[in-house]
């Protein structure tokens, strides 16, 4: 068996994860190949020679049966783009906080990789976002997907921007707020949820449309069929605003026209059988938890 290994960046305090990790690896007759600049942060801090390295998504293919990444929701975020449409599965172990994506425990990582090895997972896919534009931006591409979410937002003013928003080619309205975010089931737990939009479970087909700060208070958040075709263009007192996909931001003007849909690949996450979605939301949420004293 063969895997990748990916962290967005070396903290020292992580230093007993990624040897934790490797060393289970390797007594299992596990191959790793770890991310190239990843592997640079703790090359010199962890004794683990003849490690391979990938850099890129040409670097990976089906030979590798698993992507364990190490750090929070949004390094899953990140590997996303090393994986698009690989099909391989990624295990998410959380040194960061909320962990709703990354749901192996630090201190679970034994645990997890026998449960991997025993086949005692399930694979939930994942919904992703493809965006186009028109013009086509090349700076967006070939990135343009988006697992959590897709946002516009005002850029250089206080003033709202104006978003004219259509469903399938049918007019829906023109949202006077600070932005528009179009969240996947698995964004609905992130920034959407922020702004007030609805958790969705994963496995919902499903895609929520979330105002920013609306300046109309009847403008509500909406949940949408996921084969529904998303297009709006923005319009303001300036004339460039920000598109962000995750966490990669580009900048429009108001003669671009923007088209989101449903990608057709999905993320696949391994699912460890004793962390569920509902688990997940009760514990990062305190739901169900007296947090009056």
């Amino acid at each position: 068996m063969k895997v990748a290994l990916y962290g967005q960046f070396y903290k020292p305090e992580d230093k007993i994860y990624i040897e934790e990790l490797l060393s289970i690896l390797t007594k299992k007759n596990i191959s790793v190949v770890v991310e190239q600049n990843f592997y640079k942060g703790f090359s010199s801090e962890i004794n683990q020679k003849n490690i391979d390295t990938f850099s890129c998504y040409e670097d990976l293919d089906n030979s590798f049966s698993y992507m364990f990444t190490l750090g929070g929701d949004g390094t899953i975020l990140r590997a996303v783009t090393y994986i698009r449409d690989k099909n391989i599965p990624i295990v998410g172990i959380n040194t960061g906080r909320l962990g709703f994506l990354a749901n192996v425990q630090k201190d679970e990582i034994d645990v997890a990789v026998d449960f991997i090895l025993e086949k005692k997972y399930k694979i939930k896919e994942r919904s992703v976002l493809h965006v186009a534009t028109n013009p086509i931006i090349p700076e967006m591409h070939p990135l343009n997907f988006a697992l959590n979410e897709v946002s516009v937002s005002r850029k250089n003013t206080a003033s709202m921007i104006t978003v004219d928003t259509y469903l399938d080619n049918e007019y829906l309205t023109s949202y006077w707020a600070d932005g528009l975010i179009i969240a996947t089931p698995t964004g609905s737990t992130g920034y959407s949820l922020s702004c007030g939009g609805p958790i969705i479970a994963p496995t919902a087909k499903s895609f929520a449309l979330t105002p920013i700060a609306p300046h109309n208070l009847s403008a509500r958040p909406m949940v949408i069929p996921d084969e529904t075709i998303i297009d709006f263009n923005v319009k303001g007192r300036e004339d460039e605003f920000l598109l962000s996909l995750d966490s990669r931001i580009v900048t429009i003007n108001s003669a671009i026209k923007i088209e989101v849909k449903k990608a057709d690949f999905s993320l696949k996450m391994v699912q460890i059988s004793e962390q569920t979605f509902l688990k997940t939301l009760r514990e990062k949420l305190l739901w169900g938890q007296d947090t009056r004293n």
